[in-house]
């Protein structure tokens, strides 16, 4: 590790990896830090997957300004880091006139986001669209421009972009303490080591408050957990639908929201719960009970027994809320990004470009690297080749013939390449997150043990 950074990013989520990549576009020396062994950090890696356009943030907003300035990114860097990304557009369905009132202002909303594509739909175009949809409805909106991503491989992709141009990651590391002098930023202490540095970015998510308050910052907010539990439904249940499903939201939560993940399994989620406990990662059948309730309001014939597991996320609730980003007023080198909740992985891209012009504004000499490379090529998946492009990879390598992963159809090639390449996986979940091994039906009760025969060999 080195031991001398320009800019320490504490936190290796959707938005420091974010910042990371935006930062090895210049020529300074990035740490970033996470408490960790993977990145992808809490919220990133538990989240609906959703890239939002912005058309249902609060006006006037930051967030509303960042959602909007990342959708216009999202397609070019997807293709840049050769990751899925499916453009799917998405359908607000109202079932009550009281819901279709609420329309109106939601409608008016995404105008002010100048989100300008946002259309009311009727009910026969909104079944026409979506048959799966409940008779009941009476109309909705239609949000053309809204997409998922593989959050997993979007965090994954940017940390490895980032490494090829130069920056570090030291995972598995916490933060023990911020070391100041004078009033100034002198040097982050992890648990595998001192890294001294002259500025620190905090990105900690569900921690940031403590970040902040070791730093000397962050007396006038607290981060509180709010837990989202979800369903991932096999790849063969005969309820699908192609666009997002989203409820109609109410002032304490967005609700519980259908789509096709990019991999082809239905998401049903998530709950909104507010907790003390940052380590809370436990499902509950009580809460579940109430995700495919509400879910089937908007999707009568979901069949939740088709679910093959179930998660849950934290998500950073802050206190006061609304989105803060910027240079702290007691230590100077400290930047703090807070109050950033569901919405993170949409404003991520947006984020990183907002903190960048934040650093260059405020004096901070930030010289264009022009041996940028921004592009990553990603592990090819055997299981979306062609049979001839099969017969290939196993000519080229004969570890493609022999799979692991029966369900995902994930060979050893894939998991070899996984832990090898920068920032590589070092567990069984990391291995899961790059190439899916572990993800389907039976939950790796196949593969894990080959998994784990296979990191520990390596």
């Amino acid at each position: 590790m080195n031991d001398r950074a320009d800019i320490v990013i504490i936190g290796a989520g959707a938005v420091g990896t974010a910042i990371a990549r935006e930062l090895s576009k210049y020529q300074v020396r990035v740490v970033v830090v996470d408490k960790r062994d993977d990145v992808g950090g809490d919220a990133s890696k538990s989240n609906s997957s959703i890239i939002c356009s912005g058309f249902d943030c609060t006006p006037g907003t930051l967030e509303s300004q960042l959602c909007v300035a990342s959708r216009a990114m999202f397609d070019r860097t997807a293709e840049e880091l050769d990751i899925p990304f499916r453009v799917c557009g998405a359908i607000m369905p109202a079932v009550t006139q009281e819901q279709m009132d609420i329309l109106v202002q939601i409608y008016r909303d995404a105008f002010e986001n100048h989100v300008y594509d946002v259309e009311y739909v009727s009910a026969g175009q909104i079944l026409q669209m979506e048959p799966e949809v409940s008779p009941h409805v009476l109309g909705g909106l239609y949000i053309p421009r809204d997409a998922v991503i593989d959050p997993f491989l979007l965090v994954v992709a940017e940390a490895e972009n980032a490494s090829a141009n130069g920056v570090e990651f030291l995972l598995d590391a916490s933060v023990t303490d911020i070391i100041t002098e004078n009033g100034r930023i002198h040097a982050v202490e992890t648990t595998k080591g001192t890294i001294r540095t002259e500025y620190v970015i905090n990105a900690a998510g569900l921690f940031c408050d403590e970040i902040a308050r070791m730093a000397g910052e962050g007396g006038d907010f607290v981060v509180k957990p709010r837990k989202g539990q979800f369903f991932i439904l096999d790849k063969n249940t005969v309820c699908k639908t192609s666009h997002i499903i989203y409820p109609i939201p109410t002032p304490e939560t967005r609700g519980k929201l259908l789509l096709q993940t990019v991999h082809g399994n239905m998401l049903l989620g998530p709950t909104a719960e507010d907790l003390e406990d940052k380590e809370d990662h436990s499902v509950t059948g009580n809460e579940l009970e109430g995700v495919e309730r509400d879910c089937r309001r908007l999707v009568p014939n979901i069949q939740v027994k088709d679910a093959i597991t179930q998660y849950c996320g934290l998500r950073p609730n802050r206190i006061p809320a609304g989105y803060h980003i910027g240079f702290g007023e007691k230590t100077k080198g400290y930047f703090g990004i807070s109050g950033v909740r569901s919405t993170g992985v949409s404003t991520s891209l947006g984020i990183a470009k907002y903190v960048v012009r934040m650093f260059q504004d405020a004096g901070a000499v930030l010289e264009r690297n022009y041996d940028f490379n921004p592009r990553r090529k990603g592990i090819e998946r055997f299981s979306d080749a062609s049979d001839e492009r099969r017969a290939q990879l196993i000519a080229e390598n004969p570890l493609y013939g022999r799979v692991v992963c029966r369900c995902e159809t994930v060979t050893e090639a894939e998991i070899l390449q996984a832990i090898h390449r920068p920032v590589g996986a070092r567990t069984v979940d990391a291995v899961k997150r790059r190439v899916r091994a572990g993800t389907g039906r039976c939950q790796g009760g196949f593969c894990g043990p080959k998994v784990i025969e296979i990191l520990a060999r390596e």
